[in-house]
């Protein structure tokens, strides 16, 4: 899931800079998904296809792959899933702490595993890594204050920044943004209310909804309804799309709208911005927090009739035009810092050796020899099917 939304930005985000820290390293994973890692002469891919959430990672990950994670000296993990058989130090990157926060969104089973997942994790860890400062009060309120929890913040990826050069000479199109999944945190039903008021009031851009429409639960469906209740072409799904393909539709909406009840972070914001395009997002904590020196424009978080009447103030009565932000803000969330914190902290801590896994994604071993070089294998999984739309994966329910 490398290339997929959420965790996978973040490693697509950091690897690079992972890769070109001078170090030599091993990807252990689905060779597909790694292949693009090939060419570096610093890079061995060894093929392994583990499920992540799976009873085999869990109670019977392969002992020669756990031999050799244990051969080095330290974990570290970029998601809660943790396999079994690791006898030398973990660490952790807990995004955020959604399913305590939010039990409501998951079925009572669901939530079970991921508490043992959640606490599992925090348990095994010696030191935990998470996006925001808000996340961090939320993992010390459910799961306490014994670990050191580190606030690295996430970032945009680099081919956003890259394509900047082309944002000045694109055309504004009458179309709103959303990319999020379904889920009762994501806010769409609150969006989807708003959008439904504000053509009355005579607003005629399109809404665009990056994900699928495909593949959602059941408690979900009111949502879809209300969907199919507007005219033909007034909302769109886009199924799942490259980030080239994103660019070009963040670069060319006229707005981005989150309406997000809960993040741990939260990049589209931030895409959208760094692509040329205003926003308009709910006013939660997190969001407040990550985008507080931005030029964002907020909302209350769930007040449909608020949304409607900043929605129509900027699109009816205004010509936004691309939006540029000055470099400091550019430079504000990058990567390569978040990179190079979880390095420093991974050798101020244990000094030799360290191994980089996400088990959701990818996972691996970092190992670092006497002159102080690292080698990472990175331990994967098979993709699992998953959109951006649902966060379907079908291993939980």
């Amino acid at each position: 899931m490398i290339n997929s939304s959420g965790i996978g930005v973040y490693l697509r985000g950091c690897l690079p800079h992972l890769i070109n820290s001078g170090n030599n390293f091993i990807l252990i994973g689905n060779n597909e998904q790694l292949k693009s890692y090939a060419s570096y002469s610093n890079v061995k891919i060894l093929n392994c296809n583990i499920k992540p959430f799976s009873l085999i990672e869990i109670f019977f990950f392969p002992c020669g792959i756990s031999k050799q994670i244990n051969n080095t000296d330290v974990f570290y993990s970029p998601y809660i899933n943790i396999p079994k058989g690791i006898t030398i130090p973990v660490f952790t990157t807990i995004h955020d702490i959604l399913f305590l926060d939010m039990p409501d969104i998951v079925s009572k089973t669901g939530l079970f595993i991921r508490i043992l997942f959640y606490r599992r994790a925090y348990k095994i860890s010696k030191l935990i890594f998470t996006v925001s400062e808000f996340s961090k009060s939320r993992i010390e309120h459910h799961l306490g204050k014994k670990k050191n929890i580190i606030v690295t913040y996430n970032a945009v990826q680099q081919i956003f920044l890259d394509y900047r050069v082309n944002i000045e000479n694109v055309q504004k199109k009458d179309t709103i943004i959303f990319i999020g999944n379904i889920k009762k945190h994501k806010g769409l039903e609150s969006l989807i209310e708003a959008f439904k008021l504000a053509r009355i009031d005579g607003l005629k851009h399109q809404l665009i909804i990056v994900g699928s429409d495909k593949n959602h639960r059941s408690s979900d469906k009111s949502i879809i309804k209300k969907i199919n209740s507007f005219e033909k072409d007034a909302i769109c799904f886009t199924g799942y799309i490259s980030d080239e393909k994103l660019l070009e539709l963040l670069n060319s909406a006229s707005l981005l709208v989150q309406p997000s009840l809960y993040e741990g972070f939260c990049y589209p914001p931030l895409e959208a911005m760094v692509s040329g395009t205003h926003v308009l997002i709910s006013d939660i904590p997190v969001l407040k927090e990550v985008y507080e020196e931005f030029p964002v424009i907020y909302f209350k978080a769930g007040d449909s009739e608020d949304l409607k009447e900043k929605l129509t103030e900027l699109l009816l009565n205004n010509k936004l035009k691309t939006l540029s932000l000055p470099e400091h803000l550019l430079n504000k969330y990058s990567f390569n810092k978040t990179a190079s914190i979880i390095l420093d902290y991974l050798k101020n801590v244990h000094g030799l050796t360290q191994i980089f896994t996400d088990k959701k994604y990818l996972s691996g071993l970092i190992r670092v020899n006497q002159e102080g070089n690292l080698r990472l294998s990175m331990i994967g999984s098979v993709e699992v099917p998953c959109n951006p739309w649902t966060d379907k994966e079908g291993l939980i329910p």
